[in-house]
């Protein structure tokens, strides 16, 4: 049986609507690791997010509920160990998840693109959501982050959030990730040498560009 054309199309602009999600339960795990850097489970992890307001309800049944938190966690740990590294290394395992800093650096631990379970978390399909749910959730979540880091509404347009973050205005979704990542590590105000007002601005500039 042929494939229907339109059925393909939607399905390529499913998978590049998913490969270039940014997950924003990266950050607050940032800032909880960074104030404890070991001692997690999944599950404890969960718990102190919700604690803090970042994960609301996903789901009214209760087994797909807890899924999809784990799914955003995992999702959230394996961005996070690529954007971190190599500089330093983010253990992800379900019952073992520890931040090693500077102090790894150079050392055995590397990313294994070929893990199946990574394979699987990264791939927002696997979510089982529409790609319009997927998307409201991660707003509502994206809302609930500039709220905790403080931000506020500024004149922002797509023009100057690409000057701000220092590329040409036919800037690739790729890059624009990629780079959001380096700005946003770079002057995160848990960071050696950040800068909170920065990190603010980058935000805002990312929350332009992602739209």
């Amino acid at each position: 049986m042929l494939d229907n054309p339109e059925s393909s199309s939607h399905q390529d602009v499913s998978r590049h609507f998913y490969a270039h999600m940014e997950n924003p339960l990266l950050w607050p795990i940032m800032e909880v690791l960074k104030q404890k850097p070991s001692g997690w489970k999944v599950h404890t992890l969960a718990a102190h997010l919700n604690e803090l307001g970042f994960v609301p309800v996903l789901d009214q049944v209760p087994e797909k509920e807890l899924f999809k938190k784990n799914f955003l966690i995992m999702n959230a740990l394996y961005q996070l160990q690529e954007a971190l590294y190599p500089d330093n290394w983010l253990q992800v395992q379900a019952m073992d998840i520890e931040l090693m800093c500077g102090r790894y650096h150079g050392s055995t631990h590397a990313i294994d693109h070929q893990d199946p379970l990574r394979e699987y978390y990264v791939d927002w399909s696997n979510y089982e959501a529409e790609e319009g749910e997927v998307k409201r959730l991660l707003n509502e979540f994206w809302t609930r982050y500039k709220k905790y880091v403080g931000g506020v509404e500024t004149d922002m347009d797509r023009s100057r959030a690409l000057s701000l973050f220092e590329l040409p205005l036919d800037a690739s979704p790729e890059e624009i990730r990629k780079q959001w990542r380096r700005l946003a590590l770079r002057w995160h105000p848990d960071r050696d040498k950040g800068n909170t007002a920065q990190f603010q601005r980058l935000c805002e500039a990312w929350h332009v560009l992602r739209s």
